[in-house]
């Protein structure tokens, strides 16, 4: 057992190595999406261990063929399609890389399948994976409620997970367990002169194969002819800090260098993805993605359809995809395909603005103006049902203030007022410290150039000609900028950013281009500084002053303030609201008077919108000011 004998010569000669059999047998796709998915180095006291997600099962109220995906982060990953029935089985697993401070909300998505086009999503839940790991429970497993996407109040199934994680020290006998189980070609956990030569070979050491044999004595301590999975792990854990064995993946082929820690996540994940052992299918952004059937598919290989993060997803991609700040991952903006198609018709194309330029503005006004009167007719509430269709898992009724039956028109329940408590406002005892305005997929920059290079891409863009040569000054020019786009999904109520005492408002009058990426990101037009819009300036203790450019656009015809000039405001406070449509809020802070917190920072430099809430945090004043030490950022950011 565990000796050469155990296998004759022919056998071993005409196998070479099993890693070579392994590596034959994986996809040229599988190798690339190994390499790419846990690249990320992490340091010794970011690491909190190694998650295994299980989802095991389902009870649905209709039989149909399902499907589970899960999310976390920025990666989707989902199960085989279950057989017709109303209790589906997968057993399916995954293994999650932990964080400290990183993703740690898992949401899983439920869909009933239709392999032509895109499934459709039943129930969804969310687990908070480090509280789920730490909770008291004699077993692993729990059943979950599936709710409605359209009411968190509405529960439509059940579906039963466990969730385990490996520390650091069981990591280490894992990833060894699979190093061994490369050449342990009798599977009895143990190493016979031969098998470990081939491992030697296996870790691309050319210095460490001419030495095998003397390795193999030293990792042999009770020289019994064999090397344990104890004794191997010894050894490694020795020659890494003497002279690591391990020069490259054995899986992907991935060059290694002295990182113990970052090279043994990387092979112990790779280990699984790469020889098939995980049952869930990776490579997807967002659950509705990973759910589309074979018609979506198609239509990806032939480049009429794609999922892409940064400028791509806004100005050409037929899906917007963002960041979600509360739960650290990719989401898709829900958008009609038909208005995509048409807005990149409009905005993407010098004959689409001639257009706009030949009259199209005056009737964009038109349509606005009648669009704003028909929402606000009594017939117009009859598509709140539909209106909540449609972004079913995207409004949360159980927050609003009022029922439906309170709404008599479509346009009373678009600026729909909040339940109190619903938005908290991050860190409300210092004014030092700033908060998003609205709920809204927001993009924040330094400066101007920097939205210039990574958002902006309309023609002449300005701060004078966005703020206006009667409110621009030098101190804005440079200053830093912070973009609030509203989808209609949205609440539409703005509120104050930072406290203090408004000052004036400045009315100025234009187009009402979309303010959707398509438009934002075209090249043929200017949608800031030729939309309608309205300029007011706070003036601020620890900001200096900002100014607040409230948006109109297209279906957006009116915007309504609750405040006037010469109030004193709080954070928070609301400053108004949008009638029906899509519409942005832009802050301009005066020059070095606002750190913006770098996750939104980061984001925005990849051309990636972060959707927030109000009240989260936006960043903190520079001036330097006497108190306690301010909160963290994991503190600070609360709300849906």
């Amino acid at each position: 057992m565990g000796h050469g004998s155990s296998k004759s010569t022919h056998q071993q000669d005409s196998s070479s190595s099993r890693v070579a059999r392994v590596w034959r047998k994986i996809p040229h796709s599988s190798h690339r999406h190994v390499s790419s998915s846990h690249n990320k180095r992490l340091a010794a006291e970011d690491f909190a261990g190694i998650a295994l997600l299980t989802l095991h099962g389902a009870e649905m109220k209709f039989k149909d063929k399902w499907l589970a995906c899960v999310s976390v982060g920025e990666q989707t990953f989902r199960t085989e399609t279950s057989d017709q029935t109303d209790k589906p089985v997968w057993n399916s697993e995954k293994k999650f890389l932990m964080e400290r401070n990183g993703p740690h909300i898992a949401r899983i998505s439920i869909f009933e399948t239709n392999r032509l086009s895109k499934s459709n999503l039943v129930g969804h839940c969310e687990i908070d994976l480090f509280e789920f790991l730490t909770q008291d429970s004699e077993s692993d497993s729990e059943v979950l409620d599936l709710f409605d996407p359209s009411s968190s109040g509405i529960a439509v199934g059940k579906i039963t997970v466990s969730c385990s994680v490996e520390d650091p020290t069981e990591t280490e006998r894992s990833f060894v367990r699979r190093i061994l189980s490369i050449v342990d070609y009798n599977e009895d956990g143990k190493l016979s002169s031969s098998e470990f030569s081939e491992l030697i070979k296996a870790f691309g050491n050319q210095v460490a194969a001419e030495k095998k044999e003397e390795l193999f004595k030293a990792a042999d301590k009770n020289e019994d002819g064999v090397v344990s999975m104890d004794e191997l792990t010894v050894l490694l854990a020795i020659q890494q800090e003497k002279e690591p064995l391990i020069s490259c993946c054995p899986v992907c082929g991935e060059v290694l260098d002295s990182d113990k820690l970052n090279n043994m996540i990387h092979m112990n994940l790779c280990f699984d993805e790469g020889t098939g052992n995980q049952v869930m299918t990776g490579g997807f952004l967002t659950d509705k993605q990973a759910s589309y059937g074979w018609m979506f598919k198609l239509s990806e290989w032939a480049h009429f359809s794609s999922y892409d993060i940064g400028l791509n997803s806004g100005s050409s991609a037929s899906h917007i995809l963002v960041f979600d700040r509360r739960t650290k991952r990719v989401v898709e903006e829900l958008i009609d395909g038909k208005i995509v198609l048409s807005m990149r018709a409009i905005y993407q194309s010098k004959l689409g603005l001639g257009l706009m330029d030949a009259g199209a503005k005056e009737l964009l006004q038109r349509i606005s103006e009648k669009q704003g009167k028909q929402m606000n007719s009594v017939e117009s509430a009859k598509d709140i049902p539909k209106f909540l269709k449609f972004f079913e898992d995207q409004i949360k009724l159980d927050e609003v203030k009022y029922p439906l039956e309170h709404f008599k028109t479509f346009n009373e329940f678009f600026i729909r007022e909040l339940k109190p408590g619903a938005r908290p406002i991050a860190c409300m005892e210092r004014d030092d410290v700033a908060v998003c305005a609205a709920d809204s997929r927001l993009t924040a920059f330094k400066s101007v150039e920097d939205s210039l290079r990574f958002w902006i891409k309309g023609r002449k863009f300005s701060i004078q000609g966005l703020l206006g040569k009667e409110i621009c000054s030098s101190s804005f020019i440079n200053g830093s900028l912070v973009i609030f786009r509203l989808a209609p999904q949205d609440y539409h109520r703005f509120h104050f950013p930072v406290s203090g005492t408004i000052e004036r408002f400045v009315d100025i009058p234009g187009c009402l281009y979309t303010v959707n990426p398509i438009a934002v990101n075209s090249k043929y037009c200017n949608v800031f500084t030729e939309n309608k819009r309205v300029v007011s300036v706070i003036s601020t203790s620890d900001f200096g002053k900002v100014a607040f450019v409230a948006i109109g656009a297209t279906m957006v015809g009116s915007i309504t303030f609750t405040k006037k000039k010469g109030d004193y405001v709080q954070k928070g406070e609301e400053f108004g609201y949008f009638s029906f449509g899509g519409s942005t809020v832009i802050c301009v802070f005066e020059k070095d008077t606002i750190e913006i917190d770098e996750d939104l920072l980061e984001n925005s430099t990849k051309s990636l919108e972060t959707l927030v809430a109000v009240g989260m945090k936006l960043g903190v004043s520079t001036k330097k000011r006497a108190g306690p030490e301010l909160p963290n950022l994991e503190s600070c950011v609360i709300g849906a």
